[in-house]
């Protein structure tokens, strides 16, 4: 097997509430101890509140952990796909889609090859070419997906998020989200679907009272999953 491109030894993560210097802290993730290898799928699934978005942001680089270690082979980058987190409400669709594109590892020519691509798969035209800031949300939705869908990380991570906007476009982005899961990709996807995680991913990460209740083969951990949390 090959070398984890990703792992969390004893990782925790807290919040303090304002003024709360002498307030215990609140646990949102301890003791997460897991490794991601490339080209793997890992799905992620739990209850509301388990702390799986959490996760994601930590995997991201978004945010540091208070206690534990989190390693990556170097260079590595991740691309949270939160459409439109970080975007500059003042610079156009455009310039977002290329500070996107470059962040996420791209080079400027390249960036600037891929907008034309991503400017067809949005169907924003030539609204693309105005400040985000007088986007609707659904436009800014469109535009976020389809640069980060285009972005090339070393890992992708998807937050219930297979499929946005109208009924066409959430045919088209779940079709490329698919594709781009089921190639080399890395992928670390949160779903409360557990039969997208069984169609899509290799393994199964089960937070539960945040931390891991269960990691292994998808198909064995979400039987176990669904006697304990039957589907709605």
């Amino acid at each position: 097997m090959s070398s984890p491109i990703l792992s969390f030894s004893k990782v925790g993560l807290a919040y303090r509430g304002r003024l709360s210097l002498f307030r215990k802290p609140k646990w949102v993730l301890r003791d997460i101890s897991f490794e991601l290898f490339p080209g793997e799928t890992l799905g992620v699934i739990g209850r509301n509140g388990a702390g799986k978005s959490s996760l994601l942001k930590l995997l991201a680089d978004i945010i540091s952990p208070n206690e534990g270690e989190i390693r990556r082979q170097p260079l590595i980058k991740s691309q949270l796909l939160s459409l439109g987190l970080g975007f500059n409400k003042n610079l156009s669709g455009i310039d977002n889609a290329l500070m996107g594109l470059v962040t996420q590892g791209s080079s400027i020519r390249q960036a600037r090859d891929l907008i034309p691509v991503v400017k067809e798969f949005s169907g924003l035209g030539e609204t693309i070419k105005e400040p985000v800031g007088t986007f609707s949300a659904g436009q800014k939705a469109r535009l976020g997906f389809a640069t980060a869908i285009h972005a090339t990380p070393d890992v992708l991570l998807l937050d219930e998020i297979l499929g946005v906007g109208d009924k066409d476009f959430r045919q088209k982005s779940a079709k490329i989200l698919k594709d781009k899961v089921r190639s080399n990709q890395t992928v670390v996807l949160v779903s409360h679907s557990t039969q997208t995680l069984s169609n899509l991913c290799d393994r199964i990460l089960w937070i539960e009272n945040s931390t891991i209740k269960e990691i292994g083969k998808a198909q064995e951990i979400i039987r176990m999953y669904e006697v304990e949390v039957p589907p709605t």
